[in-house]
């Protein structure tokens, strides 16, 4: 009787969820209605008031739901000056999908968790177009300055943004935690098409992950082949420590079947603290590829494998603070081609040569996007001697770039032959992930398009 009783309230939850439609006109009244396990569908227009997901609760397997078409006319957010577009505070277990964001060159965020709120978690993203936010570079496609967990952000494309994705406050005290960033594609922000901020102690706060977690940031393409200045200056990617000690502090990035393409005036990629870089392609014909090195704090637990990079001036590059050796370096199986390929004290079975004897080894390395093809150029992996480390408690850690099982001795990103049919690499958001249609989907608009 009593799991007839405890099945029947199950069912009367469910049941309680609400499906509401919404237009421009009416759609604010029905955000301030829903509850766990509700959809507010919106429809096709333009919408001019902003989202504020403020105080907005679902449950674990009862999201709330926020969602425009998935095909044909979108729905579209359009910037108004004072006013972040949408706008988070203290909600939880939150879906938002299918969105336009059109910022309009005004100095606004797209999507933003409020600095003035205790906390955002559980929140999803995805399938989200973000352009027209290149004010400046402190104007963000998508930012958290509150303490924020259990992120995912999936199929965004953000398009001349000032800063594409800054995660977590300057300070370092506003963590982003246990988050997924993937299948997205971030081109030509001013700044950063990622930084994810340092983290000083973890506060104490309900539900925030207690054990050592994983920040995950997988199949996304970070380009910079047009933007940025030397005054502006950053990396594509920048991942900052995690707390020195205490909670949080065995916590690590797993960076991995990444396309980094292009930065005139700085490194593709920078981190410290807890790093694991496998399986990703660099290429950056103006400067520099992957540097480890002190930023808030200084390098920890670094893992590079299977990477291929190609690079005009330096590979990768990994630098400790003097006095402060790392506690773990390991790096193995990459495929580096630079002026200085390498430059790290642990070191095997790496492939390491000018930047301009990329032809020997790969099928199409000089060719233009679309075209450029780093699958290897016969079986000139097998005949490297030395040995790798072997397996990794890492997420999808034998597979490659294309996703197919590493092969035995392989280095680079890619174990062999091309897999049928392997993405190409291109400016688009890279395929997978569950991700159908919406306007995140395909090639990139231009902002203002």
């Amino acid at each position: 009787m009593i799991c007839l009783a405890l099945a029947n309230v199950a069912l009367a939850n469910v049941a309680l969820a609400n499906v509401y439609d919404a237009s421009p006109n009416d759609y604010r009244q029905s955000v301030k209605r829903l509850r766990a396990g509700d959809t507010l569908r919106l429809a096709a227009g333009e919408y001019r008031e902003g989202l504020a997901v403020h105080g907005l609760s679902g449950a674990s397997g009862r999201p709330i739901v926020i969602a425009g078409p998935a095909q044909g006319p979108p729905a579209v957010f359009v910037a108004q000056a004072g006013r972040n577009t949408v706008s988070i505070v203290d909600s939880s277990f939150v879906l938002i999908r299918n969105l336009v964001l059109e910022g309009n060159d005004i100095p606004v965020d797209g999507v933003k968790a409020e600095g003035h709120a205790r906390w955002a978690h559980h929140i999803t993203l995805e399938n989200l177009v973000i352009r027209g936010h290149g004010n400046n570079q402190q104007t963000v496609g998508i930012s958290t300055k509150c303490p924020a967990w259990n992120w995912v952000i999936r199929g965004v494309t953000i398009v001349g943004a000032g800063t594409g994705m800054y995660l977590g406050n300057s300070d370092g005290r506003a963590p982003f935690v246990a988050g997924l960033i993937e299948h997205s594609l971030i081109v030509d922000s001013i700044g950063y098409n990622l930084q994810i901020k340092h983290q000083l102690a973890r506060p104490e706060l309900p539900g925030m992950p207690e054990a050592e977690s994983t920040t995950i940031i997988r199949h996304n393409v970070f380009a910079k082949p047009n933007a940025g200045s030397p005054d502006a200056a950053r990396p594509n990617v920048l991942v900052g420590h995690f707390p020195r000690e205490g909670r949080g502090a065995e916590d690590i990035y797993a960076i991995y079947g990444n396309f980094f393409y292009q930065n005139r005036h700085e490194a593709l990629f920078q981190g410290e603290g807890n790093v694991a870089l496998y399986a990703n392609v660099f290429v950056n014909d103006h400067g520099d590829g992957v540097r480890i090195q002190p930023h808030n704090d200084v390098p920890r637990r670094i893992v590079i494998a299977f990477n291929t990079v190609l690079a005009r001036h330096a590979g990768i590059v990994v630098t400790p603070k003097e006095g402060v050796p790392l506690l773990q370096e390991e790096v193995f199986a990459n495929a580096v081609f630079a002026e200085v390929p390498l430059a790290a004290v642990q070191g095997t079975r790496n492939v390491q040569a000018p930047f301009d004897g990329a032809p020997s080894y790969f099928k199409r390395p000089m060719a233009p996007l679309g075209e450029l093809d780093l699958h290897p150029n016969g079986n000139w992996a097998t005949a490297v001697s030395g040995d790798t480390s072997g397996g990794k408690s890492l997420p999808d850690w034998g597979l490659d770039f294309d996703g197919v099982r590493r092969a035995p001795r392989s280095i680079g990103a890619y174990s062999g032959s091309a897999a049928n049919p392997a993405w190409s690499l291109r400016l688009e958001r890279k395929p997978g992930g569950g991700l159908q249609g919406g306007p995140g989907s395909g090639s990139p608009r231009p902002a203002g398009a």
